[in-house]
């Protein structure tokens, strides 16, 4: 059930005093993260450093690379460990307004989504970085030393990390999407092989060019997808029959 409506300026102070607690949180944490930007790498390089051969370090090639790669790494780790309080902020910005058929849906999918987000950062972390960077440490040998910037370095496993939980997103989105009817498990079904194929594409396109690396890729993703399809057929809003998503 909707509150009692107010004043257009009172929504805008409580979005302004929401938004000033978002931004609070993540400057301490800001703080925080670079007070152990040394430790939160050095879990970050664990992957890479499973698969370094001896003599081989991280380095960095003008003066303020290794520190706006700190900076970057603490930015980022910051928006991850402030993300309960900015989320707690805007679930309590936006519950007042809504009824309570609506609260049933944002709630649950603003903890899954993050639940999942998560374990998507620990699949990358633990099962597809490792293999990409063996793969890549593999072209050393005696004359070529593998040496990464540390820049670089970091870019790429926030970038992984980031994609891999984005794309374990994919089932929770679904349920939403079937819920409310917009798309049909049927529809899923009969596209499988488009998805399949765009898949490959995707995977060939972001992964080195080898078939261990590109099937890390594909068969999660080819994985979340047929989760997805049993979500949607069990989950999926009923309708008569010869209706098309």
């Amino acid at each position: 059930m909707k509150d009692e409506k107010r004043p257009f300026l009172a929504h805008l102070t409580e979005l302004r005093n929401r938004l000033l607690v978002a931004v609070i949180a993540f400057g301490l944490a800001v703080v925080l993260t670079y007070s152990f930007k040394e430790q939160i790498f050095a879990v970050l390089m664990r992957p890479f450093s499973a698969v370094m051969p001896k003599g081989s370090s991280f380095i960095f090639t003008s003066v303020t690379e290794a520190f706006m790669a700190y900076v970057k790494l603490s930015l980022v780790s910051a928006a991850f460990v402030s993300s309960p309080v900015t989320l707690y902020e805007l679930w309590m910005f936006v519950a007042p307004g809504l009824y309570d058929k609506e609260k049933r849906y944002v709630f649950p999918f603003l903890i899954f989504g993050s639940a999942l987000f998560v374990v998507g950062l620990l699949f990358c972390y633990f099962f597809v970085m490792p293999v990409l960077f063996r793969f890549f440490v593999n072209f050393g040998t005696d004359f070529i030393v593998p040496m990464p910037s540390l820049k670089e370095y970091i870019g790429l496993a926030i970038r992984l990390l980031i994609m891999f939980g984005i794309m374990f997103e994919l089932p929770l989105l679904v349920y939403y999407l079937a819920k409310i009817g917009i798309i049909r498990y049927q529809t899923l079904a009969r596209k499988r092989r488009y998805a399949l194929l765009a898949i490959f594409v995707v995977s060939a396109v972001i992964t080195p060019p080898d078939v261990a690396s590109q099937l890390l890729m594909v068969v999660p993703l080819y994985g979340l997808y047929e989760v997805s399809i049993i979500i949607a057929r069990v989950f999926g809003k009923k309708e008569e029959t010869g209706a098309e998503a």
